[in-house]
């Protein structure tokens, strides 16, 4: 492994989880639905924009420190919930949950983690925001909403595009399954990383951890797929929200917001914050990139919540571009899957170290010491470009 220092971008991270990962759980993160034109246009549109690089501005005292749901963060900047998390490396949503609290920045627990709610509750002091996915079993979620305010989780994000899943091809014909299905290919594959498959027998942590045991005749990984096929709700609508919203109490964030409507009803719903995405091209194929359509959805939602954006940010610059298109925050998910992928813990600690600096750097170059200071005048003009 190079040492961590030589380790200077996020495409450094991405090479080296491409080699220590199994194909399965890589391809996983790494790719989009159908024809992957959305997961290709969110990293795209990012570098259409174009800074304004200023001189002679007095940038010696420069600040990332900003906030989100009230809470201080290091930079606007919070780890995305991703599923299958810990099969990119063992533990992995405790590793990275630990590596976001060293950092100072949220950490966002999947419904589809690997490690549990309490798991990852019990080896972190820091509270931690759940995602929570919509089942048809209205008495599961209700409880998978207890479990987080037991939890002390601070916010609950909830999913609002994946109703269904979209066809992603990487994952069909890699035959997905947590853990990996014994299969000629798949022990071929996992022979060959030898690291990965050490990390794995050495903890009990294989499979869905707020699922198998909490959900009614689900025992195991064989009773847990029938269950998943039948749970996904496509019924969902802006009035489960109501429901949501009473049982939890606390701050709410929906996440799949991409069009100026539904960040209407959002926040007409009373919501906190909301999450412009496309699910990282990973449901809707052909759907716009998130960057570009961010502004319409900040001028919709007019300061009545929080508005956050993934998709496509792997860099400090592409956070500042989503900072300057007007959003409060950024969410990463693949940048630090990478790292964790990569480089365990220590990874997801560095891809935020890169990041951070990135971002500074950019920050100062464009003539401003705050990031509370970032809008649209750190970008050229799109006529100019």
């Amino acid at each position: 492994m190079p040492p961590l220092h030589r380790i200077t971008c996020i495409e450094d991270l991405r090479r080296l989880a491409r080699r220590r990962v199994p194909r399965m759980f890589y391809d996983y993160v790494d790719a989009g639905s159908w024809t992957e034109s959305t997961y290709r246009a969110n990293e795209a549109d990012l570098q259409t924009l174009k800074f304004r690089q200023r001189v002679a501005v007095d940038i010696a005292q420069r600040s990332l420190a900003s906030s989100m749901l009230g809470e201080s963060v290091a930079m606007p900047v919070a780890l995305a919930p991703t599923g299958l998390t810990g099969m990119l490396h063992a533990d992995g949503e405790i590793l990275a949950a630990r590596a976001a609290e060293r950092f100072g920045v949220p950490f966002t627990l999947s419904t589809s983690s690997i490690c549990s709610i309490e798991d990852v509750a019990a080896h972190t002091s820091r509270p931690f925001w759940f995602q929570l996915y919509v089942m048809r079993d209205r008495d599961f979620v209700g409880r998978l909403i207890d479990r987080a305010r037991k939890a002390r989780c601070s916010a609950l994000m909830v999913t609002l595009d994946l109703q269904l899943s979209g066809q992603r091809h990487k994952d069909i014909k890699n035959g997905l399954s947590a853990p990996p299905r014994p299969t000629p290919g798949n022990l071929l594959d996992l022979a060959r990383r030898p690291r990965w498959c050490l990390g794995m027998l050495r903890t009990p942590r294989r499979t869905f951890g707020n699922i198998i045991g909490h959900a009614h005749g689900v025992r195991n990984i064989q009773s847990l797929a029938a269950w998943t096929v039948e749970q996904f709700d496509p019924s969902l609508n802006w009035g489960d929200l109501a429901w949501i919203r009473e049982r939890w109490g606390g701050k709410l964030i929906v996440k799949g917001i991409l069009d100026a409507e539904d960040a209407r009803h959002a926040v007409d719903a009373g919501v906190d914050a909301l999450v412009v995405s496309n699910h990282g091209g990973r449901q809707l194929d052909g759907a716009p990139s998130t960057i570009s359509v961010l502004p319409e959805i900040v001028r919709t939602v007019a300061g009545r919540a929080e508005v956050w954006m993934d998709g496509g940010i792997r860099s400090g610059q592409d956070v500042l571009r989503v900072l300057a298109s007007g959003a409060q925050g950024a969410l990463i998910g693949r940048a630090f899957l990478y790292g964790l992928g990569a480089c365990g813990e220590q990874g997801v600690l560095r891809s935020l170290d890169i990041i951070a600096k990135e971002l500074d750097l950019t920050m100062a170059f464009c003539g401003r010491c705050h990031i509370r200071d970032v809008d649209a005048s750190v970008l050229r003009p799109r006529a100019s470009m």
